[in-house]
């Protein structure tokens, strides 16, 4: 049941197409989002991948004009990574677009299978925080990192 509920939500927000992003530049996007002017090695441990695969993320990410790259006040050596006000439209385009083919779908459903679903997604939201946490670091431990890093 979880394996198809899952196939189902990735089917309806694959609708709304991330183009011109990838699935792994669009994580990037995110975690930029939710850990503004981070470093490059903090952003690559919330990947879990490499600082030189990060940086060519970013690159691409730079040339479309999503992410910028600043340098830090905290070391003259290290630069800050933010999305720029075009990512951030980007990103609330995404999820407007997201939202709407959810709407549909929902649409045709009950108030009140609507209310068991809701109730439902804040569970699993609530249960998912600390795994999320511990994948991409909270905010604290993210920032703690992005200045000894």
């Amino acid at each position: 049941m979880a394996t198809a509920a899952a196939e189902l939500l990735e089917m309806l927000l694959g609708r709304a197409s991330t183009a011109p992003v990838s699935p792994s530049q669009l994580r990037v996007l995110f975690l930029l989002e939710r850990h503004e002017g981070i470093n490059l090695r903090t952003l690559a441990d919330g990947l879990r991948s490499t600082p030189s695969s990060t940086s060519r993320l970013c690159d691409r990410l730079q040339a479309v004009g999503f992410v910028e790259r600043l340098p830090s006040a905290n070391s003259r050596r290290e630069l800050q990574l933010r999305l720029s006000g075009r990512g951030c439209a980007f990103l609330a385009d995404l999820r407007a677009r997201r939202e709407q083919e959810l709407a549909v779908v929902t649409a045709r459903m009950s108030g009140e299978s609507r209310a068991m679903l809701l109730k439902g997604l804040e569970s699993l939201r609530n249960a998912a925080a600390p795994v999320m946490d511990e994948a991409t670091g909270d905010a604290s431990s993210l920032s703690s990192r992005a200045r000894t890093a």
